[in-house]
């Protein structure tokens, strides 16, 4: 299975590598700066089992989606519309395009640009960062949930093969939901104090913080009709225990001085609690510092 990698950050390089890794042909569409490095060494994947150079081929340009049975799809929420117009011309009619990003509406704003090929959400569970160009270091889980689609079986055989556990649901819109709920009651405080989310859950009131902003975000998703996948108190529970050293991904961008995308996180809860008839202070001060941060580095 030809696979191509938009957008190959800490993300979309653990899971390309892995399926390479499994023997499958693997395109990476990143950043001139990693891809020079993994011209010239592949792509260095460091995990606690192995540390490797995978063999893989890079390219900056979307075109390189061209001939790809499976696009993972990994590009920043903000980035979503103007990515997908750019593979959109190349990319081959059967095509299934996973998208693997944070957020809950990513997949249907991508069907909108690509309204001819077949789009999946997934849900993603991986602690990763990009070390240096061309480095991606894994520091725990990996699992996928996604969504059903012509093609999610293949892909899920492959993926498993691949040492990925991965499930499809028929509920993805919950999972993501439950995913955009830990990432709301994490991210703008680790991002805000750059500290890991083992260090930010034993400060003073952050837990009780966290409280209000999971009560909101489920206050939202009862009156949008969502029915949220899981235990969630159990598995924001679970980050802080599995990932005690991991930053979100939220203070990787805020450290690099790139933009965030708290818009489509705790943003993304205030505006659907406005529309809803909802108050969401909690989520509204974290989405209102993290702009200010922002504008700040800016």
């Amino acid at each position: 299975m030809k696979v191509a990698v938009m957008g190959a950050g800490a993300v979309g390089g653990y899971y390309g590598a892995m399926l390479a890794r499994a023997g499958h042909p693997v395109v990476m569409i990143a950043r001139p700066q990693h891809v020079e490095a993994i011209e010239r060494q592949g792509l260095r994947l460091q995990t606690s089992a192995f540390d490797e150079q995978v063999a893989v081929v890079a390219s900056a340009d979307a075109s390189a989606v061209q001939g790809a049975d499976l696009v993972l799809f990994c590009v920043k929420s903000t980035d979503t519309e103007s990515a997908g117009a750019q593979m959109r011309p190349y990319l081959a009619p059967g095509a299934l395009v996973l998208t693997l990003q944070n957020g809950v509406d990513n997949a249907d704003r991508l069907r909108t640009v690509l309204p001819h090929h077949e789009v999946a959400a997934a849900v993603v569970y991986v602690a990763t960062e990009m070390a240096s160009p061309g480095h991606v270091q894994h520091h725990g889980r990996g699992e996928l949930v996604i969504e059903p689609s012509s093609r999610s079986e293949v892909v899920v055989q492959a993926l498993i093969a691949a040492h990925v556990p991965t499930e499809i649901s028929v509920n993805v819109r919950g999972a993501l939901w439950a995913k955009l709920i830990l990432n709301c009651a994490y991210n703008a405080v680790s991002a805000i104090t750059q500290l890991p989310y083992g260090k930010t859950v034993v400060g003073e009131g952050v837990q009780d913080l966290m409280r209000d902003v999971v009560a909101e975000c489920m206050a939202v998703a009862q009156a949008d009709g969502v029915q949220v996948a899981g235990d969630v108190n159990a598995a924001i529970r679970k980050i802080a225990e599995t990932m005690p050293s991991q930053f979100s991904s939220t203070a990787q961008d805020m450290a690099r001085g790139k933009r965030t995308e708290i818009d489509y996180l705790n943003g993304l809860i205030v505006r659907r609690g406005e529309a809803l008839g909802i108050a969401t202070p909690a989520n509204r001060v974290l989405w209102a510092l993290v702009k200010l941060l922002e504008q700040k580095a800016a």
